[in-house]
């Protein structure tokens, strides 16, 4: 525990000093939006939970960003941006969204509320697949998108559309994880059993397999509710939301999970932390069975400290991880703080970091 996180943990990571936040709201980003059919301010407002892969030698990061249209979250309209970056830390943006709403066959799903949250993970052909929730004001569904260039997309509509006909297409579904492993250096998807898999929940944790990346059926019991492979406990960061983070890691001490706890109030939760602060955690599924849940961390790894992380969208506190990428020998971590910002923690495996402390700690 030389990090003072158990063995089968990644981490501590670490915030670069005076790097963050790394991508901020611009009013003076524009572009023509076939929704509203008028130029916009399409990231004006916020700048939050990003997704991260590796895409031509360069950290490529898709993040959230919200317009000015509404009032409060989940009431204004999100597009994804693109980010690159020769070192993970400073990063140059492209004035346009890479990803948004639009007029084409995802249209009832996506207006007016768009597209949130990304996720991304590379196939072992080139295609790279985002897993994102698509917000039509009524109902989040978690949906699946291709691209091979960042440029040109390919949506498929909803990840569990065509499971067990369509009987989860109107629940709503949200974060999901798909399974990697790092191969020759590089984090891609990999089959257990012969299916690719994806933890994926917002309230619990649950589990979906694959056989092709864009097409998914979740775990069921045997009466066909979903399985939950593990759920908020009274009393910890967790008590109120366990949701999935970035993409799950193979390693050789098992599936890593990274996840976003949400701290209930009152009795409920975890005193240490602020009532519905979210925080980082950490769980171990069984590498050759990734329904089989081990342990997971008591304590998250990464909280709210910095005051960019507590102040905005999001007052009582937010670091949302979402983006998990291996680049050149470290761990880069990307998040979301408060629903404002972006920022990124670096985990070297050569000299591990302290976990964040405890704030029962630093009274």
């Amino acid at each position: 525990m030389k990090s003072g996180l158990p063995d089968w943990a990644l981490g501590g990571f670490v915030r670069p000093k005076g790097k963050n936040p790394i991508i901020s709201p611009d009013t003076a980003a524009k572009f023509y939006c076939p929704m509203r059919g008028d130029s916009i301010e399409w990231e004006s407002n916020d700048t939050f939970n990003p997704g991260a892969t590796v895409y031509n030698g360069k950290i490529v990061v898709l993040y959230r960003a919200e317009d000015k249209s509404g009032e409060g979250i989940g009431e204004r309209t999100s597009r994804l941006g693109y980010a690159s970056s020769t070192d993970g830390v400073t990063f140059e943006r492209k004035t346009t969204p890479s990803f948004y709403p639009a007029e084409d066959s995802q249209k009832e799903l996506e207006w007016t509320g768009g597209c949130e949250d990304p996720r991304i993970v590379a196939a072992e052909d080139g295609t790279y697949v985002l897993l994102y929730t698509q917000w039509n004001r009524k109902v989040p569904r978690l949906a699946v998108a291709t691209t091979k260039d960042f440029v040109n997309w390919e949506k498929h509509g909803p990840a569990f559309a065509k499971a067990y006909g369509g009987k989860f297409f109107n629940e709503p579904t949200k974060s999901a994880s798909v399974i990697t492993q790092l191969v020759d250096n590089k984090q891609v998807a990999v089959k257990i059993k012969g299916k690719y898999w994806m933890y994926w929940g917002e309230k619990k944790v649950y589990a979906a397999t694959s056989d092709d990346l864009i097409n998914w059926e979740p775990l069921v019991t045997e009466t066909g509710e979903l399985k939950s492979l593990f759920e908020p406990r009274k009393g910890y960061f967790d008590s109120n939301l366990t949701e999935c983070g970035p993409p799950a890691v193979l390693t050789d001490k098992g599936i890593v999970l990274l996840y976003n706890g949400k701290n209930a109030g009152g009795k409920t939760g975890d005193s240490c932390y602020t009532a519905n602060a979210y925080c980082a955690g950490q769980a171990l599924f069984d590498a050759n069975d990734p329904e089989k849940f081990i342990t997971r961390l008591d304590k998250p790894f990464l909280r709210p400290m910095d005051t960019f992380e507590k102040s905005g969208q999001y007052p009582a506190g937010t670091v949302f991880v979402e983006g998990l990428v291996y680049f050149q020998n470290k761990w880069y971590l990307y998040y979301g703080c408060a629903d404002s910002r972006v920022a990124v923690a670096i985990y070297d495996p050569a000299n591990p970091a302290l976990p964040d402390p405890s704030p029962c700690q630093t009274k």
